[in-house]
């Protein structure tokens, strides 16, 4: 990435987000093939903003590749949808946050431009954090820089507020660090898939080390493992039907240490499995964004809030994970 003068001015005008201690996450909302969306939700997906922004949650995760076939953008247009509607509790503190796809059709610059300023058009206002969605490092690392370029243009043009990356390791988030604060810009966020069934980027590439050394806030995206650690799903129990089923039976014979240890916990603190998941997210000092599409749903995230496990309770599940067979499928982007 070229690297360009510092901007007083743009430094002035990028603002930090307010980051909640969870966020929601809506891939969910439009995707019909993994998640079974139907526009007949949609109402029930404005009352789930509602509670959460009521709640306390207020940062929602997004992407503009969310939404299946001709449904592409609908998380992003509902979510804008649903915040100028909003009015009450904490409606000042909403953080909107859109992932543009590095897709192999966008080469230039201006094309990240456009895809923000497109972003901006569906949520309905300037982009509270807009992200890189993945890093292009591991198959096109001479696209990476251009397409960050464009993500700072649209920042330095008013079109977003803040920078974030997402699925980038300590090495990479380094690099790119050093040549965003070349323009005056800083990266304030970064999320990585991260849950008790996918430790490896903490862990193994000691990522949250690196963004506290950096002052970057680390958010963690399939934080309940696509809902495995929920306790729902069991290896006789009904299965999700396509790809999330399939997945379940050759991962659900290798998690039952980490499953026995949620349970065993989850009944101590008078708390369900998902609630100690998320919990454990937070005392890692993350940011969950599990995904809500019913009320029932966005009400059993947030009892997540508002109380913290042991340090004995986040040992053992922290042991569980190491002990267990089988781990969440890493996502095929993620840089070291």
């Amino acid at each position: 990435m070229e690297t360009e003068q510092p901007s007083t001015e743009l430094s002035k005008r990028i603002t930090t987000p307010h980051l909640p201690s969870m966020g929601c996450g809506t891939w969910a909302w439009g995707n019909r093939l993994l998640w079974g969306y139907q526009e007949t939700m949609d109402q029930q997906l404005q009352q789930v903003f509602d509670l959460c922004v009521e709640r306390g949650v207020t940062l929602f995760d997004t992407g503009d590749s969310y939404g299946t076939g001709k449904l592409n953008g609908r998380s992003e247009m509902l979510l804008g949808k649903f915040a100028q509607a909003y009015t009450g509790a904490n409606q000042d503190r909403i953080c909107l946050a859109t992932k543009l796809a590095a897709y192999p059709w966008r080469l230039t610059s201006k094309s990240m431009v456009s895809a923000c300023r497109a972003s901006m058009q569906r949520l309905g206002r300037v982009v509270d954090l807009v992200q890189m969605h993945w890093s292009t490092a591991n198959y096109a690392p001479w696209q990476e820089g251009i397409l960050l370029k464009g993500l700072a243009d649209a920042c330095e043009q008013g079109l977003a507020n803040s920078i974030g990356l997402s699925n980038y390791g300590p090495k990479r988030l380094r690099t790119i660090q050093q040549k965003l604060a070349d323009r005056g810009i800083a990266i304030r966020t970064l999320q990585v898939q991260y849950s008790l069934l996918s430790t490896y980027p903490v862990t193994e590439l000691g990522l949250k080390s690196v963004c506290d050394e950096l002052g970057i806030q680390l958010i963690a995206y399939s934080p309940l493992g696509l809902g495995l650690l929920t306790g729902k799903y069991t290896q006789t129990g009904n299965l999700p039907k396509g790809i999330r089923g399939f997945l379940f039976r050759q991962l659900l014979p290798g998690i039952q240490p980490i499953l026995n240890s949620l349970q065993a916990i989850a009944i101590s603190n008078h708390k369900t499995m998902a609630q100690v998941a998320l919990n454990w997210c937070i005392c890692k000092g993350t940011i969950p964004i599990p995904g809500a599409k019913t009320l029932g749903q966005a009400q059993e995230n947030l009892g997540a809030l508002g109380w913290q496990l042991q340090t004995g309770e986040i040992t053992a599940l922290d042991q569980a994970a190491a002990q267990a067979s089988k781990k969440m499928v890493q996502n095929i982007f993620q840089t070291k």
